[in-house]
């Protein structure tokens, strides 16, 4: 997975802003077009997108509001467009940030690194029900080890990284398997089912990993 994502049309500003990203050793990947920004984040996903807005294509505010719609990753729209209008909108539509074209390096790379230090520094999830140590990749219910496969813990991970938000089946199955993987989708329910008996207390009325009919799941503490 890629550490930022920067969205942004004007070849010289994307070239110039990566190249200070890659100094401070993220990994970059440059979009110019906000369908392929969507249709890169789907598949290959990004810690954090840096976003404008004037593109060609789906516009900032319309890439912004489709991810929001299966991913809490930080969004910072960086933009010349500077109306209290376009600010509110795109803060509105789930930005963690709005910053204004032109803009201060040392400042915009000030919050990049506020971001990745409040939401990727901890490298342990614990809700009282379970403790997930992304490092050794272990799962704790209480001080009880549960043995999970790669692909049970990549799945019931993705899902606690987004508590409460209903991620759809397309989107859980692109993101563990693979846009191009050849497993079959019906694998996404057989690894739910036996994420379900090995963390529910009764795994035909779960209450943790909940389904959402016609749409996917959702993980709630």
């Amino acid at each position: 997975m890629t550490d930022i994502m920067v969205v942004e049309d004007n070849q010289e500003i994307a070239l110039l802003l990566c190249d200070f990203l890659k100094n401070e050793g993220y990994s970059v990947q440059h979009i110019a077009n906000g369908n392929d920004a969507v249709a890169y984040f789907n598949t290959e996903g990004a810690k954090l997108l840096v976003l404008d807005i004037m593109l060609p294509g789906m516009d900032g505010f319309a890439v912004c509001q489709k991810i929001r719609e299966n991913s809490n990753t930080p969004i910072l729209i960086v933009s010349a467009k500077n109306q209290k209008n376009d600010q509110l909108n795109g803060l509105l539509l789930g930005a963690d940030d709005y910053i204004e074209k032109p803009y201060d390096i040392d400042i915009l790379l000030a919050k990049i690194k506020g971001i990745f230090a409040r939401r990727y520094l901890s490298s342990v999830f614990s809700d009282g029900f379970l403790k997930i140590d992304k490092n050794k990749r272990q799962v704790y219910q209480g001080d009880k080890l549960l043995e999970l496969t790669q692909k049970e813990f990549d799945l019931l991970n993705l899902l606690t990284e987004n508590s409460g938000k209903t991620l759809s089946k397309e989107f859980l199955f692109d993101k563990i398997w693979g846009f191009d993987s050849f497993s079959e989708p019906q694998t996404l329910t057989v690894h739910i089912k036996w994420l379900r008996k090995k963390i529910e207390d009764d795994p035909k009325k779960s209450v943790h990993i909940v389904t959402v009919w016609g749409v996917g799941y959702r993980y709630e503490r």
